[in-house]
């Protein structure tokens, strides 16, 4: 069906999910009761649902605007090199899966902990995923830094390609480190009620810092310097994030007794 196709694909899938979730829920979780009235709106939870929620909504358009910003950057070089940007996003997408991953899985323990009162299992859960999530990242760059060829040859990259991309995933990748941490951290902000934290994160890194850098770097000329935006801002991100945890171990986390 080709466009068309692509496009009624997704909204299949989602229809199927959503009759699968309701059936399972019904059938299986006895929590769950799926009756008229809960369908009915209840403005005091969905002003809670969205007090909580909104952070994650602006940290997801402020991604799209850097997407957008970058790629507008990059098309003052060429086409081919705002299509290096898309590849490295497909390829990072492996490397940060295991990580978000990770982040899902710590909300839930600093969380509950935070309400049992056990600080030593909240710390030590924030230090065991900052360590995990940095190793995932220090797999990644070493894949970048060493395979980069070959990691682009899963999208069949041209030589000229290969010849621009290269230089970029390496760059890039370095990076890579800090923004396990970063990720890390943003967790133990959502888990303990501090969404808002990961959002001024997410603004300062892509907005305040990466697009304004690659910016300034294009006006050299050389697109190689545009791809150091991504370090800078990531070591600006690093420097907020644990400003941030630290005032939040200072208020919250050293609050609960031993």
């Amino acid at each position: 069906m080709g466009a068309a196709g692509a496009a009624l694909a997704p909204v299949i899938g989602q229809i199927a999910a959503f009759i699968l979730a309701v059936i399972l829920n019904h059938k299986y979780n006895h929590d769950v009761k799926l009756t008229k009235s809960a369908f009915k709106p209840d403005k005091f939870v969905i002003g809670r649902i969205y007090a909580v929620g909104v952070p994650s909504i602006l940290m997801m358009c402020v991604g799209s605007v850097m997407t957008t910003g970058m790629n507008k950057i990059l098309n003052s070089f060429s086409d081919l090199a705002a299509s290096v940007f898309g590849v490295y996003f497909k390829l990072q997408s492996f490397v940060f899966m295991p990580v978000f991953g990770l982040n899902n899985g710590v909300i839930p323990v600093v969380a509950y902990n935070y309400g049992a009162k056990k600080r030593k299992r909240m710390t030590g859960a924030v230090r065991i995923a900052c360590i995990t999530a940095s190793g995932f990242m220090a797999l990644g760059l070493l894949i970048m830094q060493v395979f980069p060829s070959q990691a682009l040859m899963l999208f069949d990259a041209s030589e000229e390609m290969l010849a621009m991309a290269v230089p970029a995933l390496r760059t890039i990748s370095l990076s890579f480190i800090f923004a396990g941490v970063c990720i890390a951290l943003g967790s133990v902000f959502q888990a303990l009620g501090r969404g808002t934290y990961s959002m001024y994160v997410s603004l300062a890194r892509q907005i305040v810092v990466l697009l304004p850098a690659a910016y300034l770097f294009s006006l050299t000329g050389n697109l190689n310097l545009v791809w150091f935006a991504f370090p800078i801002a990531e070591i600006m991100s690093i420097i907020v994030s644990l400003f941030f945890y630290i005032r939040i171990y200072k208020n919250v986390i050293a609050e609960i007794p031993e």
